[in-house]
């Protein structure tokens, strides 16, 4: 099986100040033609150091991705090193410098001296044509492994990736397929699921199951390889008809799925709707569901009630109820659901309260305690939940987690 290797160059991705997307896009595009990502590398503007990680990049793979370093400015260094790599000079390419040239003249521009450096690349190589920039890319094959050098800037390697290394890099797959499905599970910690797929985590497999996480979400990757894609997909298949026999309402989605997406389908499909009251969560949960295009046909209305003042006035909650359970107890998000049902005049109703912190918390309402209600006509779910992880995680932990109550809701 053919193997890939990405490195990135940049002091700015390892200083935080850009995040590498380039990583992600190859790594996708490589595994759909069964190209796995085996190792990826993150370098900053040195030439030895690039050299060496050249080096590590082709001991580990058959295809190399090289994206960054390739402007014309002192600290873009990847031309130089991959011809240090190669042992060998750079060399002036006179039609590269001829389109340069051109580049600038069609937009009434004077080329900076320093732009010529980019019609530079290693002898024995090739340019790889840049039809949205400056910069040429660079392919080199050096004993039957390719190196693909490419600009940083996403738009100019995505189009040169499209055009001019995608097509060669299919034939160079050969007999082999990769077919990776996704299923999104919420309401159980990434322990408990490992631990009810007992084996079906364990490296080496074929199919191999990964695990993502994130607010909650878990997301579990399948990915089969054979030497054929039917194969493959069959493979994937038989692994996820497995998981999801044994995950049951764990599983809420498939590929990049969110909840509210899920829900707003369940809604619409029924023909039900919506409304939502929302305290810590600020509106979370009425910006996630009025993100779906088409949310229009579920989703009604939306209170922030934050102060304990606007729950009495808006929702009709009784100032009692606060007095006697707190603002943040299951009786005030009950009265936050079952008021906002009635006055949106909606089929469900979502209330939320809790405390996010830093502050605020208490020995028997600790930081991270919310209430969560959903509302409708025979009745109310009510869960009480602890989160961690800091105000933004407690808040969209509970979103979440309100959107999995009415999904479960949905589903009877």
């Amino acid at each position: 099986m053919k193997k890939a290797s990405i490195v990135s160059i940049g002091n700015e991705l390892l200083n935080g100040q850009t995040i590498d997307t380039n990583t992600t896009y190859l790594s996708g595009e490589l595994l759909s033609i069964g190209i796995p990502v085996v190792s990826s590398f993150t370098i900053g503007d040195d030439v030895d150091a690039i050299v060496r990680t050249f080096n590590l990049a082709v001991a580990d793979a058959d295809i190399v991705m090289v994206t960054g370093g390739l402007g014309p400015t002192d600290d873009d260094l990847t031309r130089q090193a991959f011809a240090g790599y190669l042992g060998t000079e750079l060399q002036l390419q006179a039609d590269l410098l001829d389109r340069l040239e051109n580049y600038f003249k069609k937009r009434n521009l004077q080329m900076s001296e320093k732009n010529k450096i980019q019609a530079y690349i290693p002898t024995g190589t090739k340019p790889i044509e840049n039809s949205l920039g400056t910069a040429p890319g660079i392919m080199a094959q050096v004993k039957g492994k390719l190196i693909f050098a490419f600009p940083g800037v996403p738009s100019e390697m995505k189009r040169m990736f499209a055009v001019s290394v995608f097509p060669e890099l299919q034939q160079f797959s050969g007999e082999q397929a990769v077919v990776v499905r996704k299923l999104r599970c919420f309401g159980a910690g990434e322990s408990k699921i490992a631990e009810l797929l007992g084996d079906a985590c364990q490296r080496g497999r074929n199919p191999l199951v990964n695990c993502t996480v994130e607010y909650g979400i878990i997301t579990l990757h399948i990915i089969a390889t054979s030497r054929n894609k039917d194969t493959a997909r069959q493979m994937v298949e038989k692994e996820e008809k497995t998981i999801r026999n044994t995950l049951g309402e764990l599983v809420y989605g498939t590929a990049e799925q969110s909840l509210a997406e899920v829900v707003g389908e369940k809604l619409a499909r029924q023909g039900k709707t919506i409304a939502v009251a929302e305290s810590c969560t600020g509106g979370i949960v009425a910006g996630l569901l009025t993100d779906i295009p088409g949310a229009s046909k579920y989703f009604t209305h939306g209170w922030i009630t934050y102060s304990n003042a606007a729950k009495i006035r808006e929702l009709a909650v009784a100032a009692d109820l606060i007095e006697k359970y707190g603002a943040v107890s299951e009786q005030v998000a009950q009265a936050m659901a079952f008021n906002a049902r009635n006055k949106a005049r909606t089929d469900y109703a979502i209330g939320i309260t809790g405390i996010a912190g830093p502050d605020g918390g208490t020995e028997q309402k600790p930081v991270g305690v919310v209430y969560i209600s959903v509302d409708f006509d025979n009745g109310c779910d009510t869960k009480r939940c602890i989160f961690s992880h800091g105000r933004r995680s407690i808040r969209f932990r509970a979103a979440q987690t309100s959107l999995n109550m009415l999904r479960l809701r949905l589903n009877i």
